[in-house]
């Protein structure tokens, strides 16, 4: 079990991390706040020792998108409509970001991890490999499919 302090410093460093990876899966900010306790609550009553600060981060990112998905696997969530749908999302993002972010949510669960990963973290595609535990070219392809995708869907070059 780790000490308040260690988990104040965690929370400090991948709460956006940790936020961002749940909307990118569940779109909505009650779900979002739920898995972003339970994530932390994990770190908490870990004893897990991490060799440095990305295998630290690492955990976080596995541990969110394991629990995005064990959320949106549950019986109770295939049988309810979320709220937002009912409800207009407020625009706190311009036309054109709010529009590249609804592209970006629109990918399938298996591009949508990757683009942000990369895109949004910076990890590179051997990184994302490792988190994910998946191929490096099966990153690669992933990434290349899904800039294709929102090609078009976004209308850009065909040639980039």
């Amino acid at each position: 079990m780790r000490s308040e302090q260690e988990a104040n410093e965690a929370i400090e460093r991948y709460a956006d991390t940790v936020r961002r990876i749940c909307m990118i899966h569940l779109k909505n900010h009650a779900d979002t706040e739920d898995i972003f306790q339970n994530v932390f609550l994990k770190y908490a009553l870990s004893t897990a020792v991490f060799e440095s600060e990305e295998h630290e981060k690492a955990w976080f990112i596995r541990v969110t998108i394991n629990a995005c998905r064990d959320l949106l696997k549950s019986f109770f969530r295939s049988r309810t409509v979320p709220l937002d749908t009912l409800l207009d999302q407020p625009a706190d993002l311009t036309e054109n970001d709010r529009t590249v972010f609804d592209a970006v949510l629109a990918l399938p669960p298996k591009y949508r991890d990757v683009v942000y990963l990369h895109y949004y973290e910076g990890y590179t595609a051997p990184q994302i490999a490792d988190m994910l535990r998946k191929n490096v070219n099966t990153v690669y392809t992933l990434l290349n499919r899904a800039k294709q995708a929102l090609r078009q869907t976004l209308g850009g070059d065909d040639d980039a």
